[in-house]
């Protein structure tokens, strides 16, 4: 079963049919300080906002970007629409909202079944529940079973280590899992069924490739950040060649959700492992995972159009400039990192509830069997390939045969092999 984690769908419709009145009338100056006190937009965003050149663009902006900020988004909007003195545009979408809810409860009633079904990451709970094959779950449904790692030769290992970053100590590195299944029960954050199993298959496999793993599980979105920042302090980084961070929750586009329903900002957590704030991970490759949604769209996907493959893209030269007036080696504030995102931005990753989600199943299957002879970015292209072929089956339904689509990014600067099993001298 698959299980989607952004605003319901009749706040969206309200916020929809009202959006050109909105954008003409809505007095953005202090309602946007409201929106970030209420943890629901970044200042980073508020930048955003304000950087386009009229009052109507800026309100465009600010409603693209409402219906992404997750379950509570709304209602912090109308609540900041009354603090704002706006009381008459709340009025006018919650009487908008209350003509849609008939309809929305007709479908939602029509929808719903008691059987297995698909879900994303969104956090939406009122979202209709649908249906896929059911497919064989893990062990029976009582557990992760994923492949024995396979290990890579010696030959291998002196054939490719010189274009390769490090990677033999022992453990390879630290690894650390943070899993929210569970959230507070004012949020409109569902219980992420199947999320167990992803955490569990990532400790494992992160334990086969060599890696200590520590696994933190319902944490708040200060925890996690105080989680991250003791993890990225640990003097036993300088002693190990890399480091994993696999976050697995709910999420938004530029976040992912504590168990309070608060939001821990990517970007908060990428800087803490920068060469800046973390000294004893510089020129060693570090890890990113993260399986939650970036938004709430459905990829539905389109129908294959015979033609022409993809031409090659233009490479890019670098720039020598200044190169000899540097008279001590300096690092970009930023390197050596590379992030698997389970989905695009704006769209939802899918969860099947007994086997966990798509991402973190096919990532998993990858590791285990490529790790031996593939760099870690060619893994995640594999990956990609493998969750570009999967797809959901709802008949009936807007939901048949949605989509998903992985993605990573990456400022590694030397191929990243995990030499499984390889140990110098033994």
């Amino acid at each position: 079963m698959l299980a989607a984690c952004g605003m319901q769908r009749c706040h969206q419709e309200a916020l929809k049919k009202n959006r050109v009145m909105l954008a003409k009338q809505l007095v953005l100056n202090v309602l946007v300080e409201h929106m970030v006190e209420k943890d629901i937009i970044t200042t980073e965003m508020v930048e955003m906002i304000q950087a386009k050149s009229g009052s109507f663009d800026r309100n465009v902006e600010f409603l693209n970007l409402l219906p992404k900020r997750g379950p509570n988004a709304f209602s912090a909007f109308c609540e900041a629409l009354r603090e704002t003195q706006q009381q008459h545009l709340e009025a006018m979408i919650l009487k908008t909202m209350s003509n849609l809810s008939h309809e929305i409860a007709r479908l939602e009633h029509c929808h719903e079944s008691d059987l297995p079904y698909p879900a994303s990451e969104s956090c939406n709970s009122k979202r209709p529940r649908w249906l896929e094959p059911m497919e064989h779950s893990l062990d029976n449904g009582d557990g992760p079973s994923i492949p024995p790692v396979k290990y890579c030769t010696p030959e291998f290992y002196h054939n490719h280590q010189h274009l390769a970053y490090k990677l033999t100590s022992e453990p390879r590195g630290l690894a650390l899992i943070l899993s929210n299944v569970c959230f507070s029960s004012e949020k409109d954050l569902e219980y992420r069924a199947g999320g167990d199993v992803d955490c569990a298959s990532l400790e494992m496999l992160f334990k086969q490739l060599g890696y200590r793993v520590t696994v933190l599980r319902d944490q708040t979105a200060q925890e996690m950040q105080n989680a991250l920042e003791r993890f990225s302090k640990l003097r036993d980084h300088r002693d190990v060649d890399s480091c994993i961070i696999a976050l697995l929750s709910h999420g938004v586009e530029g976040g992912v959700y504590g168990s309070d329903g608060k939001l821990l900002e990517l970007q908060e957590a990428f800087r803490l492992f920068d060469n800046a704030n973390c000294p004893n991970l510089q020129n060693k490759p570090k890890m990113f995972f993260i399986q939650a949604c970036r938004g709430d769209e459905l990829d539905r996907g389109v129908d294959q159009r015979d033609g022409k493959g993809w031409s090659d893209s233009p490479g890019c030269e670098e720039s020598d400039a200044n190169k000899d007036e540097s008279l001590k080696l300096r690092l970009p504030t930023c390197s050596d990192m590379i992030c698997g995102y389970a989905c695009l931005k704006g769209t939802a990753a899918m969860r099947n509830t007994k086997r966990g989600s798509w991402y973190v199943e096919a990532l998993t299957s990858v590791f285990a069997e490529d790790s031996q002879h593939t760099h870690v970015a060619d893994m995640l292209v594999k990956v990609n390939r493998q969750i570009k072929q999967r797809e959901g089956y709802a008949p009936g339904t807007e939901f048949h045969r949605c989509k998903e689509m992985s993605e990573y990014c990456s400022t590694l600067c030397r191929d990243l092999y995990l030499f499984p099993g390889y140990l110098p001298g033994k």
